[in-house]
């Protein structure tokens, strides 16, 4: 099929299907953790390190990569990316040691990285026509909070009749799909006017987002005054002054700095961490409810988690016509104040023994914000790039949320669990020394408490442990509530009803295009 003939909505499918991989990836690993532990024998720990060295890699190369998709060809990165994620997707599922596995983990993260900015600039540089843009961005963010949901879901079906590296070998036949719809219809683009690499950019941004990326996570379950974290956060300080003050100066700067002079790029780049803050935490606690409190299986907790995912799909797709008549200012400042409502409904009415009705309502809630806002939110940082820089433009909006996401299971993870550890201090009376430790190191190890213990006792344990967590899992929801309400107000302030971009660097005049990709100078395959 030749370049001039390809559909880019037809190519936006496949587009899709590669983001797909990589928002299903940490959501249906989280489910198999229980089993990972059981067989390869991964202590606490470790099981953090086979989640977070992804995390941690995918959120340091984002700059980096976005970058180089503009270089070499946003076609080209994204079929790199998908195939290296497939090599190190079959690397993980044959894992047969922890270190293996974490290795293979980081490995995946390079992948993500290339892919993510990759996706969100093919569509920058495919739909030249603001409406048509923004409504495939629409479709873009609506695939991207259903694989979140569909992650557990399909995790939990997978561990009832397959082993734990099932949700690895379930990355292949995506990874297959993708990269043969990607070669037969998606069309290379790139900026033919590229600078020479910045590589003290490059090294500068790597270095400086993985010790903020890497303090984040620490302090989540270390304590923000770990010495090591301030260790981490005192370097990420020092390089990303020096990374920010090498990009004022450099010609060939990777992230021209004339970007955040726009409050349609730094507006929403805001609103997308502050987004990315309350969504992650508030999953993060969700799923444990369902699992150590209702006592349901992994299955079943995912069931009981999809609707938030339909309702952020439903939502995300008709974000677009809404921004239309509202414009971004509004339609994400509305989409804050209606997933805020939903966390502080959450945190009122959450009680160890609510009904699922009970939490179906506020999870339906915060689904209906997230999508409304996610969408005009992500089109008005990618509207106020030039095509040119695409990749950079999608790589800041991957990397504010991955940020957003850590800093959210971080900071919210620690407020629940000094509340539940003032909640079960009563506990000490109760169950011995060692035992203690095990109780107030997780709900997990509370219940494993009380089922080695028996007896009168165990109640107890399980009953004050539960009501800690729940009361923990509240007061952090009522947090993040308080921050959603916060970024709605900010959102009204700094962000423009409808995006801009700034000049001369912005084409004023775009080429009338129809093919996926050939919107930006066209090379061959």
């Amino acid at each position: 099929m030749s370049q001039r003939n390809r559909n880019p909505w037809l190519g936006l499918v496949f587009v899709c299907v590669s983001l797909l991989v990589i928002s299903l990836d940490n959501t249906i690993l989280n489910v198999a953790l229980p089993a990972i532990s059981r067989e390869l024998g991964a202590s606490a720990s470790e099981l953090q390190w086979i989640v977070d060295s992804y995390i941690l890699v995918f959120a340091a190369m984002l700059l980096t990569m976005g970058s180089i998709g503009d270089r070499l060809g946003r076609k080209r990165a994204l079929q790199l990316g998908v195939a290296w994620f497939g090599v190190f997707s079959l690397m993980a599922a044959l894992s047969t040691s922890v270190g293996m596995l974490i290795a293979a983990r980081a490995l995946l993260g390079i992948g993500g990285a290339t892919i993510m900015p990759a996706t969100l600039s093919l569509i920058t540089a495919s739909f030249r026509d603001p409406k048509e843009r923004a409504q495939a961005i629409a479709v873009w963010a609506a695939i991207f909070g259903l694989g979140l949901g569909v992650g557990p879901l399909l995790g939990g079906f997978l561990l009832e009749h397959f082993e734990w590296n099932a949700v690895f070998f379930i990355n292949l036949p995506v990874v297959i799909v993708s990269l043969i719809g990607g070669q037969l219809y998606l069309s290379e683009s790139k900026d033919e006017h590229a600078p020479s690499p910045d590589f003290p950019g490059v090294l500068l941004s790597i270095t400086g987002l993985f010790a903020l990326v890497y303090g984040i996570i620490e302090a989540g379950s270390d304590g923000w005054g770990a010495a090591h974290v301030l260790a981490a956060f005192a370097a990420a300080a020092v390089l990303l002054t020096i990374f920010f003050w090498w990009e004022n100066r450099a010609s060939n700067a990777m992230l021209p700095l004339y970007l955040f002079r726009n409050m349609s790029f730094t507006g929403a780049n805001l609103a997308m961490t502050l987004m990315m803050f309350g969504m992650f935490g508030a999953t993060f606690f969700l799923s444990q409810y369902f699992q150590s409190v209702q006592k349901y299986s992994a299955l079943e907790s995912g069931i009981r988690m999809f609707p938030m995912s339909m309702v952020i799909m439903f939502a995300a797709s008709n974000s677009a016509r809404i921004a239309a008549r509202l414009g971004n200012k509004l339609t994400v400042g509305i989409g804050f104040m209606i997933a805020a409502s939903g966390m502080f409904y959450l945190s009122q009415f959450s009680t160890a023994g609510a009904s699922y009705l009970t939490i179906l309502l506020g999870l339906v809630i915060m689904g209906a914000g997230m999508g409304t806002a996610m969408s005009p939110a992500t089109n008005s940082i990618m509207a106020s790039v030039p095509v040119r820089k695409a990749g950079v433009g999608s790589a800041m909006n991957d990397t504010t949320r991955q940020v957003g996401g850590a800093l959210g299971i971080a900071v919210l993870g620690t407020l629940m669990n000094h509340r539940y550890l003032r909640e079960i201090d009563s506990l000490k009376t109760v169950v011995p020394p060692q035992a203690y430790d095990a109780v107030s190191n997780s709900i997990q190890g509370a219940h494993g408490v009380a089922a080695r213990i028996g007896g009168p006792a165990a109640q107890t344990i399980i009953e004050a442990a539960d009501k800690a967590f729940v009361s923990g899992m509240t007061e952090a929801m009522f947090v993040a509530s308080l921050i959603m309400l916060g970024a709605g107000l900010l959102t009204f302030v700094l962000l423009p009803s409808e995006a801009s971009c700034i000049e001369p660097e912005c084409e004023q005049v775009p080429e009338p295009v129809a093919e996926m990709g050939a919107s930006a100078p066209v090379t061959g395959d």
